[in-house]
């Protein structure tokens, strides 16, 4: 019997242990938007957080996942269940790509464009809501994505603590040596994270195509055409901006 076989066979048990592996992933994602968003954000208006709140992010990368359920563990009432303590892990190691997808997207926003927003009269929150988040929309989301591929290949390890998931395969086949039930937990992983990663016709890893509609009318011609809202701003007043002279 092949691997195929066994999961049509056990198909209700799969499906089990996949709703499992899926819900914690979800959760955890769900979480890490909540935190990393904002925290990115938050590093784009205060640069003297950028390196302290990056750094953090990076060192929590680098913990391995065992050592971090370990320590983990004593947390008053994370600790206390399985699943909470392996949804809180999966969150903190899904915080990286957004936080650094989100301050790379506003950062990477055209400095002319914002300051065309300045000019208008803009505040900084309608400037972040209407101008810098709708243009770095696509990087964000690729961060979010790259998050939930990292967070369904690490929830397999959620297993050894008994939160359940694909993982229950991976582990039970390594301790009867049973290449068929390792593959049982493996196949349908590496099928969720292929999903997760699927491209959409909106693909955030193409060059981007900005929706100017989510940006206010006038913004980006202001921006990219200045020699002709000056000539515009001439016809109308008579006088170019340089000019000091009164107006007849």
């Amino acid at each position: 019997m092949n691997v195929f076989q066994f999961i049509v066979q056990n198909h209700s048990e799969v499906l089990r242990v996949t709703l499992e592996h899926l819900r914690m992933v979800v959760v955890s994602i769900f979480l890490a938007v909540l935190v990393g968003i904002p925290l990115g954000i938050l590093i784009t208006r205060w640069p003297g957080l950028d390196k302290p709140v990056l750094g953090s992010a990076n060192i929590i990368q680098t913990i391995p996942s065992l050592a971090l359920f370990g320590f983990l563990l004593p947390v008053p009432w994370i600790g206390a269940r399985a699943d909470r303590l392996a949804i809180l892990a999966l969150s903190l190691y899904a915080l990286l790509p957004l936080i650094r997808n989100t301050y790379a997207g506003i950062k990477g926003v055209d400095h002319s464009v914002v300051e065309a927003g300045r000019g208008m009269g803009m505040t900084d929150r309608q400037l972040l809501f209407q101008v810098e988040l709708p243009l770095a929309l696509g990087v964000i989301i690729a961060g979010v994505r790259v998050a939930t591929v990292i967070s369904v290949g690490l929830a397999t390890i959620a297993a050894a603590i008994g939160a359940g998931g694909l993982g229950e395969y991976i582990f039970r086949g390594l301790a009867m040596v049973n290449n068929q039930l390792i593959l049982a937990g493996a196949i349908p992983a590496a099928a969720l994270a292929l999903l997760a990663d699927e491209p959409t016709p909106d693909d955030p890893r193409s060059p981007p195509s900005f929706d100017l509609d989510s940006v206010p009318f006038g913004l980006w011609s202001l921006a990219r055409e200045p020699d002709r809202c000056r000539l515009q701003e001439f016809h109308r007043t008579g006088r170019s901006r340089g000019d000091r002279r009164p107006a007849t």
